[in-house]
């Protein structure tokens, strides 16, 4: 019979204070120098390993590792020809010396319910620059003010590694035993993690059998308790380009016979989405919300109110020389949260063909082109909604206009499996050690590719998906920041939560 869960077994107090100083003596520092290089994943960069600044950031990561000089820790990095690089990390299960558990692991020994191993996850790779910075700040100049680190991929996702390291370190300073554990690092995340099922083949025999995936690449709905992914969104992109002319036409010649671009495109797009709701129209991209995910959302509703939504930058207007903010779609709470994590939703996110204001004449464009991004419910295929995304707007071109959509891309979201009673137990008793407050469960809008990979290939195992992306922490945009003072008790629940497996 399995000994009880004693999640007191590791002193939190005492491995928040190692982790802080870690943080507070290295770790930022690290980060620091980490956000200055600009290694951007290959679909922002394609010629990334000319550029070799991914190479840079593996490097310097992999170090770093090894000069902490954790007992019995190897690490490699490892290269497929023609693809990103990942940092694998392997270390063996201890048993632990500390006396108030000896017994505990001796049972567990002796029950053999110890051999499965814990997979960390996180990804070097970032994305682009984007524009809006403030003035004091930039994507590669990075800054420590208030506790928060400025600059793009601190957040997003280089803390992982350091964040996994020092939740390691602290096991090994109390003698806390721990499962056999391993790390994947990958450099392709942001690009949708096209190079890491080759990897998770290659490397597959020395995974283990993994029963935690502790992924640390996810958000939080507030900086007060721990929060547990409990699903992701998927999505499908590509580029929709509507071409009507081989040249541009003076516009006062061409304007009323031939049919703008943009008028077509927007024809097309009217196929996919209510304009005046946000709703998608095909019925193929939505799908039921579980009733669990239901009641965890009315949950977390609860907990954050109007915070759901007030976290992002609004615009504001002057209205007769009153300021009027921008309105969200909805200022429910609970409809909110599903719409950020269980509905489908388009978003326009680059464009080509239109030239700059300063530089725009009257001239009848010969196309127009739109970068799409749909995000999709956690319980949609990708494959098939990419598929029908392009024959919906592919198909019947108005005015036989040249219509394509190319680049077409997709990644299935995810749905967390059903949370076993030792790991809810565990993870409430490291946010109240940690924080002071019970683990929140939220759902998230983004999407990891390599969470759908691990829940098919280890259907059994529990899945820690969280992370520091809290309220205006603005991955992906300007501002970017990492909260370190989260980060600090984060690190120091993810150590409790490990030690707690060990007794599972």
């Amino acid at each position: 019979m399995n000994a009880p869960l004693s999640p007191s077994i590791l002193n939190t107090a005492q491995a928040l204070r190692q982790i802080s100083a870690a943080w507070d003596d290295d770790i930022v520092r690290q980060l620091t120098d980490y956000i200055a290089v600009p290694a951007k994943s290959p679909m922002f960069d394609p010629d990334w390993a000319q550029h070799g600044f991914i190479d840079t950031v593996v490097r310097s990561a992999a170090d770093w590792v090894l000069a902490q000089k954790v007992a019995g820790l190897t690490l490699d990095i490892v290269r497929l020809p023609g693809r990103t690089p990942v940092l694998f990390f392997e270390l063996a299960a201890s048993s632990g010396a500390a006396q108030s558990i000896a017994a505990s692991a001796d049972s567990i020994r002796a029950t053999g319910q110890n051999d499965q191993t814990i997979l960390m996850y996180g990804h070097l790779d970032k994305q682009p620059e984007f524009s809006g910075w403030r003035s004091d700040l930039g994507p590669w100049t990075p800054k420590y003010q208030d506790g928060k680190l400025y600059g793009r991929g601190g957040a997003d996702d280089g803390y992982a590694l350091y964040a996994a390291i020092a939740a390691i370190q602290a096991l090994k300073t109390q003698q806390v035993a721990h499962p056999r554990v391993v790390g994947l690092i990958e450099t392709c995340e942001e690009s949708g993690s096209y190079d890491l099922l080759p990897y998770i083949d290659a490397l597959k025999p020395r995974l283990g059998d993994v029963g935690l995936v502790i992924c640390l690449d996810s958000g939080a709905g507030n900086y007060d308790q721990l929060w547990l992914t409990s699903s992701l969104r998927g999505m499908a992109s590509g580029v929709l380009k509507v071409e009507v002319l081989t040249e541009g036409v003076h516009s006062g010649d061409a304007s009323g016979l031939v049919p703008s671009s943009f008028r077509i495109l927007r024809h097309l797009l009217d196929r996919l989405e209510d304009s005046a709701t946000g709703r998608l129209l095909p019925e193929l991209f939505h799908c039921q919300v579980p009733a669990d995910r239901m009641a965890q959302a009315q949950a977390t509703a609860d907990i954050l109110g109007a915070e759901v939504y007030k976290r992002f930058p609004w615009a504001h207007a002057d209205c007769g020389g009153a300021s009027q903010s921008m309105l969200p779609t909805t200022a429910d709470p609970l409809q909110a949260l599903l719409n950020r994590t269980w509905m489908p939703t388009l978003s326009v996110t680059g464009v080509e063909g239109m030239p700059d204001l300063v530089n725009a004449g009257n001239v009848l464009r010969p196309f127009t082109a739109f970068k799409l991004s749909l995000r999709l419910p956690p319980l949609i295929d990708a494959a098939s909604a990419v598929a029908q995304l392009k024959a919906l707007l592919e198909d019947n071109a108005p005015y036989q206009a040249k219509v394509t959509f190319d680049h077409a891309a997709g990644a299935t979201g995810w749905n967390a499996p059903s949370t076993a009673p030792w790991f809810e137990q565990a993870l409430n008793a490291a946010s109240q050690s940690c924080f002071g407050a019970p683990c929140g469960y939220i759902g998230q809008g983004g999407t990891i590719p390599l969470m759908n990979m691990l829940s098919t290939g280890f259907p059994k195992a529990q899945m820690m998906v969280c992370g520091v992306l809290g309220p205006k922490s603005n991955a992906h945009g300007p501002n970017e920041f990492l909260h370190v003072p989260y980060a600090k008790k984060l690190t120091a629940a993810v150590a409790q939560v490990m030690a707690a497996a060990a007794l599972h």
